[in-house]
């Protein structure tokens, strides 16, 4: 018998593929490479990921097709690839990214969300190259913060891998859950699938070279933040509080999360959000609503530095709301408030890097 590569095409030609249900050829799973060599045969069939649930019953099937239509005696080598690579393992991702700043808070309401926000743009402001995760899954207020509410992030093939293009504004790429779910919409997830989610976003996405990656961290400990720091080594973590004791007794909790002997991320600084009220027309005035100085205290009592004091002004909240955050217009007080935390938060990792070693990611034994 001879064989020929119309005769190998015509057989596969029975076989179905569970994924199109078409059949191989229909499918475009045939590569340009089909070897004959007196009755061995090779090809390949390109499959859409290695994690193809058809993959073995695919490849058995074609081989017991060539076995019943043309021979029991043809020697058979189907190789294989795929048109998405696999995820890298974790340890390898975001090779691109120099410093992952995780900014954390104890509980709620504390103005995290605004910090991270301003933060990221001030960074952009000062000449970084910045992204910024919404990884408050739960809670995602980064679209409105950045007035694009209404994008929806687009997948790009890259290297053989199809990942989710950031959207860009003010200079910063940004990913939130909030751009896949309606924003009426409650996210009503278990902690598996809002980690999976969560780890989505980092490692199919298109991040490419950054200098700062900000997390915006949910409130409190949790499920969340165990996913990052199991998946990424955080270079550090700037804890946001106001000044009343409530909060600072929560931020306290927050601190010893990272300072675990398991986690051991290093903590670069606390941010005194709320520190004190000052009215636009008596801008010389300050009114400490919620106590005064409390996080500056215990920054001194923690040994760490107190990154900044940012006051409660009228125009951050609107900012917020409007999609324009204050840290876009430097010439204000507030703006120039962040351009002072970016440069304190450059300073901080700076030296971070040239004193300790680099984070590792926590390994959990289950």
């Amino acid at each position: 018998m001879t064989l020929y590569p119309k005769l190998i095409t015509d057989v596969l030609a029975t076989v179905m593929y569970p994924g199109t249900k078409k059949n191989l050829i229909e499918s475009g799973m045939l590569a340009d490479d089909v070897r004959i060599d007196g009755m061995k045969v090779s090809f390949t069939l390109l499959f859409p990921k290695e994690t193809d649930p058809f993959l073995k019953s695919t490849l058995k099937a074609t081989e017991a097709a060539l076995h019943y239509h043309i021979s029991k005696d043809i020697e058979v080598e189907i190789k294989t690839e795929f048109a998405s690579k696999p995820r890298p393992e974790v340890g390898k991702l975001l090779p691109q990214v120099k410093n992952i700043i995780a900014v954390s808070s104890g509980k709620g309401g504390v103005g995290k969300s605004t910090v991270s926000a301003n933060l990221a743009i001030a960074l952009a402001k000062l000449g970084y190259r910045v992204g910024l995760l919404d990884a408050d899954v739960f809670g995602p207020s980064m679209p409105k913060m950045f007035d694009v509410e209404g994008a929806r992030p687009y997948a790009t093939q890259i290297d053989g891998r199809d990942l989710i293009e950031p959207v860009e504004k003010y200079g910063v790429k940004l990913l939130s859950i909030g751009f896949f779910v309606g924003k009426e919409t409650a996210t009503l997830w278990r902690g598996s699938m809002a980690s999976n989610a969560l780890k989505q976003l980092i490692a199919d996405a298109n991040w490419g070279e950054l200098d700062f990656f900000i997390l915006d961290t949910p409130p409190g400990t949790s499920d969340i933040h165990l996913t990052l720091l199991q998946t990424l080594a955080i270079t550090g973590a700037v804890i946001v509080s106001t000044p009343q004791d409530v909060a600072l007794a929560d931020a306290r909790k927050g601190i010893d999360m990272y300072r675990n002997e398991k986690v051991n991320v290093p903590i670069l600084g606390l941010i005194e959000n709320m520190a004190w009220f000052t009215p636009a027309e008596l801008p010389e005035n300050r009114y400490y609503l919620f106590g005064r100085e409390g996080c500056k205290r215990l920054a001194e009592e923690m040994h760490v530095p107190l990154l900044a004091q940012i006051p409660i002004v009228q125009s951050i909240c609107e900012n917020g709301d409007q999609g324009t955050p204050a840290a876009l217009d430097v010439e204000t007080m507030t703006g120039q408030a962040f351009i002072n935390l970016a440069q304190a938060v450059v300073t901080v990792t700076n030296r971070r890097n040239k004193e300790q070693a680099p984070t590792q990611i926590v390994q959990v034994n289950r």
